[in-house]
């Protein structure tokens, strides 16, 4: 009888468990706001102020996974590689297209595409398409950062065939 009730206060107990883990839809959909919103942020600055205004919303030991490239540690670092963000003809934007943000509301993460416009050496202007997803994590201040950040290029589309 005792192996019954532990087993049925289990089963008692569970749902309530299971249900107090999940953040109601208004807590969810205001974490999403709240991301996006981070998200838009980060691009305007990096629109005004290029790799300084960029880079505020990294973390002290963000990862940045760069395409083709190894990975690199460190605010410090990737802050080194963003530079391409000060030169006023290089535009980098970006849309989210799904935001998720854990049941805990500490860590999120976004993915979308990408444009990069730029300028090349030669004069002639270029555009480079792609997607990306972005892991963010709220710190100890309650402020969300970037703690991993990663992107690459879509193909070029291909020409159509000739008849």
């Amino acid at each position: 009888m005792k192996t019954f009730s532990r087993v049925a206060s289990v089963f008692l107990v569970l749902p309530s468990l299971l249900w107090a883990q999940q953040p109601d839809r208004a807590t969810v959909l205001s974490h999403e706001k709240e991301i996006r919103a981070l998200e838009s942020a980060m691009m305007n600055a990096a629109a005004e102020k290029g790799s300084a205004g960029y880079m505020s919303f990294y973390a002290e030991d963000a990862v940045e996974l760069p395409n083709g490239a190894q990975m690199i540690l460190g605010k410090e670092s990737v802050a080194k590689t963003m530079t391409f963000l000060d030169d006023k003809n290089n535009k980098l934007t970006w849309s989210p297209v799904h935001i998720d943000v854990s049941a805990s509301g500490d860590l999120a993460y976004s993915f979308g595409d990408y444009e990069f416009r730029s300028v090349g050496q030669d004069g002639k202007p270029s555009v480079e398409r792609g997607k990306y997803t972005t892991i963010w994590k709220k710190q100890k201040d309650g402020k969300w950062k970037v703690v991993l950040d990663m992107g690459n290029a879509n193909p070029e589309p291909k020409e159509p065939a000739s008849r």
